[in-house]
């Protein structure tokens, strides 16, 4: 394994600081400090282009550029902080910090049920502090992690975060490193995980200077974004270092408990170990010398148990991944949706295949694709894949970022809600779609070069041309486009959506406390698709009590037969037609025996306790 190499300006009280930066074609190297006189701090070069130096001048707060052969002033690629954003100086930032979490060591991945929020929007501020307000809220809904989306320095301050140019740096706007910590330390308080999404494989448009510095991209490969970045090209090494010491960074100085990897497909390594391998076996030996543990999950579209098995299978150690398979066969089935990637799907048994194999293209045909697509991963457990019926993706990249609320019926929320949170998987919510939050999450940026802007602009409509009878795509530059992307938590007026909130809080009580899911997995559960009514049985048999969860995800009543497998007696618990979930009502038979037909009202579910 690799030795790393610190970059960036690491300040030592008493010491002052070390400015390294990663800079091979360069023949001078130098630090300005932006004093009220500047000071130029000429620095040393080392092995493999690494140039560095230090500074007792430079102190926390103090503002300073890179200098390149007399010519070049550019940010610090590796800073910790750009309190102007990312045309302007660097900051350099103290790490140390009254942290109260000393006792706190995460959560396994079988406890995790996660909310995926966006900072600017989660709350009014749009800051970590308007996101600490509502933690309460969250551990009351049962809660037991956050995921945030992407918060490294981008321009300006409206953005989903994938177009981050600054990875080391906590976006200004939010609160910066300060303001992160806090939160992290707020969360651990009330026994809540934190998970980061982490950006590696591209970086965004603007404030990119990184190829003035060296060659962190390479042609060799493109993605949708430009040129890949350069993990197995000429001096990858060092591009590699850069992206692992950020990935170090967040969980040694951030305290935060696992990493998000965005869209690991794109990080394109030939080279004998992978990145992510690499990654996994660095943060192994963080786990060893912090003495807790760590996870990494992966977003990927491979379907391929590669990037999770073990790194003794050949695999690269990953501890979980994105299963969207789940989320694709629910979203076609009760939306009837079977436009671009959807076209794969729509197909009944596609989710009991999702259910009992996990992968439903595993090593079939896709026809969106025009290839043979994925890996068998029935044997893999359950904990290991995250599913949800909404995500930022699902929702923002449509046109009009609808959210599954406006899509569906009221009635039809609360099956699909059953489907993520009584499956075995991890189970993992967008921020508001347990109220059933009306607003939309949309596209939107606030670069400066109005050329880019422009270009944006032209790219989402071209995107979306073959839409043009539900109207144009909005302008994602406009600040209105934020501000309608901001959740309303109309919960708290709203009986309706309260209700189902309370539907959201009872199932996850449910997934906390009932013995038949203490260790919910694949061999521990029966499920079975009726294909045309569209009703599906899952039988929990983990510990006893056993569960049988009855969705019906048409819009229609259906009459099913209990499975013959199913001995014995069983006690109705739940009912989504309740009133007090803001359903119809429920004419229900309290208890029920093996074979017996029930009545499933349109979109709807019910879950049984067995009757010892």
């Amino acid at each position: 394994m690799a030795i790393l190499r610190d970059i960036g300006a690491n300040y030592t009280p008493d010491k002052g600081t070390v400015f390294t930066v990663w800079a091979p074609e360069a023949k001078k190297v130098e630090v300005q400090l932006h004093k009220p006189e500047p000071i130029q701090v000429t620095l040393q070069r080392e092995a493999f282009g690494y140039w560095t130096g230090l500074s007792e001048m430079a102190n926390p707060g103090t503002r300073y550029t890179f200098v390149l052969d007399d010519e070049t002033h550019r940010p610090d690629p590796a800073s910790r902080y750009q309190p102007d954003g990312p045309h302007e100086a660097s900051a350099v930032v103290d790490q140390s910090f009254n942290w109260t979490d000393k006792q706190w060591k995460g959560l396994p991945l079988e406890q995790l049920i996660i909310y995926e929020l966006h900072v600017g929007t989660f709350s009014e501020e749009g800051t970590f502090e308007g996101v600490i307000k509502h933690l309460s809220e969250l551990k009351d809904l049962g809660i037991t992690a956050i995921e945030i989306m992407p918060i490294a320095q981008f321009p300006g301050d409206r953005n989903w975060g994938y177009d981050g140019v600054y990875p080391f740096a906590t976006q200004n706007s939010y609160g910066g490193p300060e303001g992160l910590k806090k939160l992290v330390d707020a969360c651990h308080a009330q026994g809540l995980s934190v998970v980061l999404d982490v950006v590696y494989n591209h970086m965004g448009p603007e404030g990119n200077y990184l190829n003035d510095f060296g060659p962190y991209f390479t042609d060799k490969y493109h993605t949708p974004w430009g040129n890949a970045l350069n993990f197995d090209d000429a001096h990858s090494d060092h591009v590699r270092n850069f992206f692992l010491q950020n990935a170090l960074m967040w969980l040694r100085d951030f305290h935060v408990d696992a990493l998000r990897l965005d869209a690991v497909h794109a990080i394109y390594d030939t080279g004998a170990k992978h990145f992510l391998q690499e990654l996994r076996e660095q943060v192994s030996q963080l786990e060893e010398q912090e003495g807790r543990p760590y996870l990494l999950i992966a977003e990927s579209d491979q379907s391929d148990v590669r990037l999770i098995n073990s790194i003794e299978k050949g695999g690269y150690g990953i501890d979980a991944q994105w299963f969207d398979d789940y989320h694709h066969a629910i979203h076609t089935l009760v939306t009837g949706e079977t436009e671009g990637y959807f076209e794969d799907y729509g197909k009944p048994e596609q989710l009991q295949k999702a259910l009992e194999h996990t992968f439903v293209y595993n090593g079939l045909y896709s026809e969106h694709r025009k290839k043979t697509l994925g890996t068998d991963a029935t044997g893999v457990p359950a904990k290991r894949f995250v599913i949800g019926s909404q995500n930022h993706d699902q929702v923002g990249n449509r046109m009009l970022g609808e959210r599954l609320t406006e899509l569906v019926s009221f009635e039809m929320l609360k099956p699909v809600a059953g489907l993520v949170l009584l499956s075995p998987y991890v189970p993992m919510l967008f921020m508001g779609e347990e109220y059933g939050e009306k607003n939309p999450f949309l596209y939107f940026v606030s670069h400066t070069d109005k050329d880019l802007v422009e270009a944006v602009r032209k790219g989402r409509k071209e995107e979306f041309a073959y839409f043009a009878s539900k109207g144009e795509a909005p302008d994602p530059q406009s600040e209105d486009t934020f501000n309608r992307s901001k959740l309303q938590r109309s919960y708290t007026s709203d009986e309706q959506q309260n209700k189902l909130r309370e539907f959201y809080k009872e199932l996850i009580r449910l997934r906390k406390t009932a013995p038949a899911l203490a260790k919910p997995d694949k061999p521990n559960m029966q499920v079975k698709m009726e294909d045309e009514q569209l009703v599906l049985h899952m039988i929990h048999h983990g510990q006893n009590p056993s569960l049988y969860c009855l969705f019906n995800i048409s819009n229609q009543p259906q009459t099913i037969n209990l499975l013959a497998a199913a001995k014995g007696s069983w006690k109705t618990v739940l009912h989504s037609a309740d009133q007090k979930w803001g359903g119809p009502g429920a004419d229900a038979q309290e208890i029920l025996q093996e074979g017996a037909t029930v009545n499933l009202p349109a979109a709807s579910m019910i879950i049984h306790e067995h009757q010892i």
